[in-house]
């Protein structure tokens, strides 16, 4: 019998508050965004490798604060012509080297005290910068962490991410793959999507067999 070829479909994930997985790797994050608006700073930061949760969190501050998401990469002389009143979450910050218009963009909304939250895979301390002055405003920001290798958090995460897709899977199943992959959200994000496509295509439930037989194709 002939595979069925899944479709490369987007499967969107679910951004509130409620939808945030809470674990001792970023509880200090949640917290302070749950604080708002009783910040001791206006701007302050989250770091983490891919998928631990900065979009994630950015949509929830967002929903909260009435903030608007732009990339660290597109800032400019526009942005800065907006309300200083507005919130504003400033995506990826160290994921590209950004340009002398997007770091004199950033240095002075800091300088004017913009209400920000800002995020990156690295904390802001190595964040890197041409400019001395928006360097040791990095250095200043109060940054939380987002991700700890808890295994405890990985099954949660692991779970959502089936359910997000309309699947259920078992316990077994889960601790499995855990145990597994590699201990970071984006492989089990990656191993999840690749079950789903599997177990799709040969149109069979998400089994112990099906994802031994994915594991030991990564051998």
């Amino acid at each position: 019998m002939t595979a069925q070829i899944p479709l490369p479909l987007e499967t969107p994930s679910r951004l509130a508050r409620e939808d945030f997985i809470v674990g001792p790797g970023n509880s200090a994050a949640i917290g302070f965004i749950d604080a708002w608006p009783a910040w001791p700073s206006p701007a302050a930061s989250v770091h983490g490798p891919a998928g631990s949760g900065k979009s994630h969190l950015a949509n929830v501050w967002a929903a909260r604060s009435g903030a608007r998401i732009v990339e660290a990469a597109v800032l400019d002389e526009a942005v800065l012509a907006r309300n200083p009143s507005e919130p504003l979450v400033v995506e990826n910050v160290d994921h590209a080297p950004l340009t002398v218009p997007a770091e004199a963009a950033l240095f002075a909304l800091i300088e004017r005290g913009q209400s920000m939250l800002l995020t990156g895979r690295e904390p802001p301390s190595v964040w890197p910068a041409r400019l001395p002055d928006l360097v040791s405003r990095f250095r200043a920001l109060l940054s939380f962490p987002l991700w700890a290798p808890d295994e405890a958090l990985l099954e949660t995460l692991a779970r959502k991410l089936f359910t997000d897709r309309q699947l259920s899977v078992p316990d077994a199943v889960v601790t499995q793959m855990i145990r597994a992959v590699e201990r970071s959200p984006a492989a089990v994000r990656d191993f999840v999507a690749r079950a789903d496509a599997a177990a799709l295509a040969e149109k069979r439930p998400i089994t112990l067999g099906l994802i031994r037989e994915l594991l030991s194709k990564d051998v």
